[in-house]
């Protein structure tokens, strides 16, 4: 069983907080992080880009020009692909990029992820976290004391209104709840702090 630093937001040390052994899987799931990673991004893409084959490009079927006589090379159409204005080859058409990855595949991998955070001692849990105002400044000086730089994800058992406004004009920071966290999220912030109820939710998710 790993243990977690647990602090305030002013950045005092309060202790430890013990981590369920059920994110205690660094000798597998490694595969499994990486089809949650791959489907996610798929499921991101719209996949409404669409091109115009020749049979739907407006036109008659009348020839440009005579078949010979004239020295230029034969043309049936102006739908051709080979002329400016015309159908496109082999453009891309709507198409849904759909993956699914098993449940406890998923949940393999998001303990994997957020175990092997926790190991790296890239977790922060804190006893409550809430902002008097929906201030950017009162944001960043918490994260000041907290000696948090760069990109950081902040998971919370409930939203609050001010931290999430607060975090909205910092590009590096991302608030989400810990019954929405997904293992993308949990790769992509190499520093992740988490309330101690969030801890709680997450270790109810693995059960």
């Amino acid at each position: 069983m790993s243990t977690l630093l647990l602090k305030d937001c002013t950045g005092k040390k309060l202790g430890e907080v013990a981590l369920s052994d059920k994110f205690a899987v660094s000798d597998k799931g490694a595969q499994a992080v990486h089809q949650a990673v791959i489907t996610y991004q798929a499921h991101q893409h719209q996949g409404s880009a669409n091109t115009q084959r020749k049979g739907e490009v407006a036109g008659s079927g009348k020839k440009p020009w005579k078949q010979k006589g004239l020295g230029r090379a034969r043309a049936g159409y102006r739908q051709s692909p080979v002329w400016r204005g015309g159908g496109v080859a082999f453009g891309p058409h709507p198409r849904k990029v759909r993956k699914q990855v098993p449940r406890k595949v998923a949940r393999l991998a998001f303990a994997r992820a957020f175990g092997e955070r926790a190991e790296a001692g890239q977790v922060m849990v804190l006893d409550a976290f809430q902002l008097a105002a929906p201030r950017t400044k009162d944001m960043c000086a918490m994260l000041k004391a907290l000696e948090i730089k760069g990109k950081a994800l902040l998971i919370m058992d409930t939203l609050d209104a001010n931290v999430c406004l607060a975090a909205r004009n910092l590009q590096d920071i991302e608030v989400v709840c810990a019954s929405n966290v997904n293992t993308y999220q949990i790769v992509r912030y190499p520093q992740i702090v988490i309330t101690k109820a969030g801890v709680e939710q997450l270790e109810q998710r693995m059960a």
